[in-house]
């Protein structure tokens, strides 16, 4: 606990910036091991000027000379940078190395991405169990849908949006990770003027994007993504965001299966499996059920248009009101605004029994 959360010392603080300070790459010194992907590694180490352990990124070796691989990564940086919610990691620094390799520099996180507390809810863990009950992860869902929100607003789809990409922290921050495959506003799909880019010609925009191509990850595409479509918008997040909700409500993924065509497949013409008929022996309000299911329309016109929708409905769940895609019956109507005037109606009966009485004592 003591290296994921050091004491700020004064020797720290108030040591003194050299004449000849270090800047770029130099300043980076003690690197350890954190984590590494597809194209990416992950290491801490320390900024000598701010006295502070950072996260440095850089692309693997093989991929430092690839030019889509080097335009993503910078949109990757650039992105998180521009978005700057509290929902996103804060960037620090985009550079170069001695060799002249891209990197960037980012807060380090301490906490438990939600695939990870899933795996755990799966496992019925006793610890998570207590920690994370349903209406916690709801919770979480929603600042995760915050900041997707605000994303959109910006004119960025995130399109890779899974249980591993938000992490939740021990003081109750939830962060949205990996904007790698990021759509951002204004992106035209055009391979002619990829490949004019690559092969080095000149006046053109490199599209990170094109047609018949999936982004993201299979078990987590919409299904749109999964059929390669051109056009994505910000309802394929909110697929996305539904599939998440799967999980959180049943322990167990969306679809499955053992390659990637299966998977594909079972996202295009597979029918929406119900959450509680996957999960029975777990209690699943019907609310967050058709929540859910609402998300997760083969037909993007058939979901909530926009993530600021979805955050309505979890919010009225949360406070006991009724849902957007739930219908209720009058008497439902009646007893949900009695739980949710609970406390004035409580207030009041206190109030004319005093009142009565007082006036019974009068007489």
């Amino acid at each position: 606990m003591a290296d994921e959360h050091p004491v700020i010392k004064m020797e720290d603080t108030d040591d003194k910036l050299p004449k000849h300070w270090l800047s770029g790459s130099l300043k980076y010194v003690d690197f350890k091991p954190l984590t590494e992907g597809g194209t990416a590694t992950l290491e801490t180490c320390l900024d000598k000027n701010l006295h502070r352990v950072v996260v440095y990124k850089k692309l693997h070796p093989h991929l430092r000379d690839d030019e889509m691989e080097n335009m993503r990564f910078l949109r990757e940086a650039r992105v998180t940078a521009m978005i700057a919610h509290t929902g996103t990691v804060p960037l620090y620094e985009l550079g170069r190395d001695r060799e002249g390799a891209l990197y960037f520099t980012m807060k380090k996180l301490v906490g438990r991405d939600l695939r990870s507390i899933i795996m755990d809810l799966a496992a019925k863990n006793a610890q998570t169990r207590v920690e994370y009950k349903l209406l916690r992860l709801v919770d979480v869902l929603i600042q995760a849908c915050h900041t997707i929100d605000y994303a959109h607003a910006h004119g960025v789809i995130h399109r890779d949006l899974k249980p591993a990409n938000i992490l939740v922290g021990e003081f109750g921050e939830v962060m949205v990770l990996d904007w790698g495959l990021a759509k951002v506003h204004g992106e035209k799909i055009n391979l002619d003027e990829a490949e004019e880019l690559l092969t080095g010609k000149k006046g053109v925009e490199m599209e990170l994007t094109a047609p018949g191509r999936r982004y993201g990850t299979p078990m987590y595409m919409s299904p749109e993504q999964a059929r390669g479509d051109a056009e994505i918008d910000e309802r394929a997040d909110v697929y996305n965001l539904g599939s998440i909700l799967f999980e959180v409500l049943t322990h167990k993924n969306l679809v499955f299966g053992n390659s990637v065509e299966e998977v594909l497949k079972q996202i295009l013409e597979q029918p929406t499996p119900t959450p509680s008929k996957v999960a029975p022996d777990l209690t699943i309000p019907k609310e967050l059920e058709a929540i859910c299911l609402h998300c997760l329309q083969k037909d993007p016109a058939d979901r909530y248009q926009t993530v600021r929708e979805l955050i309505a409905d979890l919010r009225r769940f949360r406070e006991h009101r009724n849902v957007s895609v739930v219908q209720h019956a009058p008497l439902t109507h009646l007893a949900n605004w009695v739980y949710h005037q609970r406390v004035l109606l409580t207030a009041g009966c206190a109030a004319a029994a005093a009142a009565l009485a007082t006036w019974l004592l009068m007489r």
